[in-house]
């Protein structure tokens, strides 16, 4: 079983973000980043469904700046056999179309029986990357995915999706096919020391623009459909009304204040 995993670094979720002066992003000079969380979800399935396969291969495809090594590492850490970097400054910037369509120009170099992505980024969470991934590769795809099962032959898998108020959907999809796994379907493991050891004699393929046969103007910043024009906090209003004395005489008020102003009861 051959599984090529896709994965995105992204800010951690717990980082003091700032946007930059023009107003455009935020400063990732000091950021502290990580894997993002669907992804690494999605790397935990590959490495659970390859270890009931004998001789089978995870590799693991990343597009970003030089930084993107240290997710690369650490998904090799975990147990994947090689990474693929697209690495190339002409790549950033691209919106949902563009870096799919640099991640199907690496991805199909080889032959996958299962391409395995997150549903969503953590930063930008359009969820629609891998869906696309899909369609360049002529996959089959299923989004929001909560299980997987390789049938007996290797030939299929059974999905399990979530669906709206608390209903799955379950269903078969052949092989080859592209996965797009929810955050929340297993608990990714952590790396071993053997595992971080390891990982500095795995390869790390780096491959740019050329390298892959694109043309420069349908990627990164200058193939992009989507432009951002500027990013801005939240704004906070004012008004909030702070309920104070015991928790019988509080619960009381909000109930009374729900009935009578907000008129929600």
């Amino acid at each position: 079983m051959r599984i090529a995993v896709c994965i995105k670094q992204v800010p951690d979720s717990e980082a003091r973000l700032r946007v930059n002066p023009e107003g455009t992003w935020i400063v990732e000079d000091d950021l502290h980043f990580a894997i993002n969380e669907s992804d690494e979800c999605a790397l935990e399935e590959a490495l659970t469904v390859a270890a009931a396969f004998e001789g089978s291969e995870v590799v693991v495809f990343s597009l970003g700046p030089p930084r993107v090594g240290e997710a690369l590492r650490k998904a090799l850490a975990l147990g994947a056999d090689r990474a693929v970097h697209l690495n190339d400054e002409r790549f950033l910037g691209g919106d949902a179309v563009a870096t799919a369509r640099a991640l199907a120009a690496a991805v199909s170099r080889e032959s996958f029986d299962l391409v395995l992505t997150g549903s969503q980024s953590d930063d930008l969470g359009f969820g629609v990357t891998a869906s696309l991934l899909a369609g360049h590769l002529a996959l089959p795809h299923a989004w929001l995915v909560m299980g997987i099962e390789v049938e007996p032959g290797g030939a299929s898998v059974r999905v399990v999706r979530e669906m709206e108020s608390g209903k799955n959907e379950i269903f078969r999809v052949q092989l080859p096919a592209l996965l797009e796994v929810q955050a929340g379907i297993n608990h990714p493991r952590y790396a071993s020391l053997k595992g971080i050891m390891q990982a500095k004699r795995k390869p790390i393929e780096v491959l740019d623009v050329d390298g892959l046969g694109l043309d420069p103007a349908t990627v990164g910043a200058e193939g992009a459909r989507l432009e951002v024009i500027s990013v801005q906090f939240p704004e906070t209003g004012e008004g909030a009304q702070m309920l104070e004395g015991d928790a019988a005489s509080v619960a009381s008020e909000l109930v009374e204040r729900l009935r009578r102003e907000a008129r929600v009861l």
